[in-house]
């Protein structure tokens, strides 16, 4: 079987329509291979490009990605971080930090973020960067699952994609890059395998925008297209913190100690509870998580309680990693309660009771 790294559907006709005008607001999502905290990741590379390609056009750049966070998270945060920022094209990168999630679970919220992004006029690329699980799949000319999956969705709603995971690997085939130029600690790629993502990328575009100018539009806005999973989670929202009631010493901060996240509903008293009513057929709760992040326990409904159990890697600072935990979603549509207390881990690697809620998130 051939792999193809590049699937030429749909167009940017925003994109050029923005570039014509002079000013372009570029948007991307996904993980730390995506994250701008680092000044090597691909991105650069592509902003550089657009800059030198069009000199006179000023662009923007909003670039939404945090390490070590998947789809999941995405779909809460699409609204704030790049339908608000009025993005003209949305670059989204996840098949390496879905590919843990089960299949159904990333469909939904990798569909609802593609919907949300298309509820207006806007263009976007789908690209798929590696990890060494797909390495098996890849040799022998088959596509890894996370990959086939977002590929049914990009089929699904015409949206062209670029593999550039495999671009990368034909370039280390062909001599051109050894592996470890392109991912040095495995996983993420710096400066030379970063270049390649972005080449394959830049390479596309070129032919895309420059070459032979490709104005077919996605179908969006009143137009788009019938759901691939009428289960996903186009319709997520956050239920403010002003609907939660806690019992214990609670307060809200404004938090600076995490990217994308203004305040967190904190406490770091073991005992100390919340509750609230929620309107869907699931919840996620994002947290700023660590080593000294609390555990807790749940009860939806007045149904058994369940005590988290999460992991701490070896890596993982104190506080500042943005996690989720999705605690249901295949609820009966309708009204539902949840109760919830904070408590120690109770292990090694749990060193401390800090309770730091980022938002709470309702699926529909």
């Amino acid at each position: 079987m051939e792999l193809n790294i590049y699937q030429k559907r749909s167009g940017f006709p925003r994109l050029l329509k923005a570039i014509k005008k002079g000013e372009v607001i570029i948007g991307f999502i996904g993980g730390s291979i995506t994250d701008q905290s680092s000044a090597t990741r691909w991105p650069e590379y592509v902003c550089s490009w657009f800059v030198e390609r069009f000199p006179n056009v000023r662009f923007y750049i909003e670039n939404a990605a945090i390490g070590g966070t998947g789809s999941d998270l995405a779909v809460f945060r699409a609204d704030r971080d790049l339908i608000d920022r009025n993005c003209d094209i949305v670059f989204v990168e996840y098949a390496v930090n879905d590919n843990e999630q089960e299949t159904e679970k990333r469909m939904r919220s990798r569909e609802g973020l593609i919907r949300k992004l298309l509820k207006e006029d806007r263009d976007l690329l789908i690209t798929y960067t590696y990890m060494q699980d797909m390495y098996t799949d890849m040799m022998d000319g088959k596509v890894p699952a996370t990959v086939d999956e977002f590929e049914q969705l990009a089929a699904h709603y015409d949206i062209s994609s670029v593999w550039m995971g495999l671009y990368a690997l034909e370039e280390v085939k062909k001599g051109r890059m050894r592996w470890e130029e392109w991912l040095p600690d495995g996983l993420h790629p710096d400066f030379r395998g970063s270049l390649s993502y972005a080449q394959s990328v830049t390479n596309f575009l070129e032919q895309e925008l420059v070459s032979n100018p490709n104005y077919k539009a996605l179908a969006a806005g009143k137009n788009i297209k019938e759901p691939f999973n009428k289960k996903n989670w186009e319709n997520a929202y956050i239920l403010p913190f002003s609907e939660v009631e806690t019992r214990g010493p609670w307060m809200i901060r404004r938090w600076s100690k995490m990217a994308w996240t203004d305040q967190v509903l904190s406490t770091s008293a073991v005992g100390a509870k919340m509750q609230f009513d929620f309107e869907g057929t699931g919840l996620m709760l994002a947290f700023d998580f660590g080593t000294t992040a609390s555990e807790f326990k749940y009860s939806i409904d007045g149904q058994e309680w369940i005590e988290t159990n999460r992991e701490r890697e070896w890596w993982m600072p104190e506080s500042g990693q943005y996690l989720t935990n999705t605690l249901a979603q295949d609820l009966k549509y309708g009204k539902h309660h949840i109760e919830i207390e904070v408590v120690h881990g109770n292990r090694n690697e749990c060193k401390g009771t800090n309770f730091r809620l980022a938002f709470i998130g309702v699926i529909v």
